[in-house]
């Protein structure tokens, strides 16, 4: 009975069966946006997060998983934000729409996509919002036919809970102050092309500056 007992509190039993824990449920849960569990439960959360001002700081994640991946600590020091950003491209800022003998469908005006995702606006609209803290992540909650919404994980730099920590007061250095604003997160880093790993400091400061750089022919000479 004693064995019996340890082989089924192991995750992985010897009669082939696994067991997951409730992150993992979680996890496999929120793999499949489409189910109907998933679609009735956006559709009722969403209908409350436009109740909510544009920024709002929640007590707790959504998603407790992902935001428990990317960093999250349930204690002292940490706050999450829900942020909702327009979805679509952005109007580009010409005066009275006017775009100067382009056709009116060409896209010139209401057609212009941004090179950085719309993951980055949110994280970028809570670190001007809380200027005092510290943007460490974000992560997808909900959409609906206008916006997009999104928690952002931040960190308070001053807490002592934060700063004895050694595992995390890496951002309490002074060159991680708005590391949303220089690309420095995982929606920054996306946005410049750069990715994790080896052979990727190449791409510095970003994928489109590096081609630009090597396509372009800068004769320094007066002509």
């Amino acid at each position: 009975p004693r064995q019996a007992l340890l082989c089924c509190s192991a995750p992985w039993c010897w009669d082939g069966s696994s067991r997951m824990g409730a992150y993992k449920y979680m996890e496999e849960l929120w793999k499949k946006k489409q189910s109907d569990v998933l679609r009735f439960l956006t559709r009722v959360r969403v209908w409350e997060y436009r109740q909510a001002p544009a920024i709002t700081r929640i007590s707790k994640p959504s998603r407790p998983d992902k935001a428990r991946r990317l960093g999250y600590k349930a204690k002292q020091g940490y706050v999450i934000y829900r942020v909702r950003v327009r979805r679509g491209t952005r109007k580009r800022p010409v005066h009275k729409g006017i775009i100067n003998g382009k056709p009116g469908a060409s896209g010139a005006v209401n057609r212009v996509k941004s090179p950085r995702n719309l993951r980055n606006f949110a994280e970028e609209r809570v670190g001007r919002r809380c200027g005092s803290l510290r943007v460490l992540n974000s992560y997808w909650v909900g959409l609906d036919g206008m916006y997009k919404f999104f928690e952002v994980i931040l960190v308070d730099p001053n807490h002592r809970v934060v700063r004895n920590d050694p595992r995390i007061n890496w951002i309490c250095n002074p060159v991680m102050k708005h590391r949303e604003m220089r690309g420095l997160t995982a929606a920054g880093r996306k946005g410049r092309g750069i990715k994790k790993g080896h052979g990727n400091h190449r791409f510095t400061p970003s994928r489109r500056h590096v081609w630009k750089k090597n396509n372009s022919v800068s004769l320094r000479r007066f002509r």
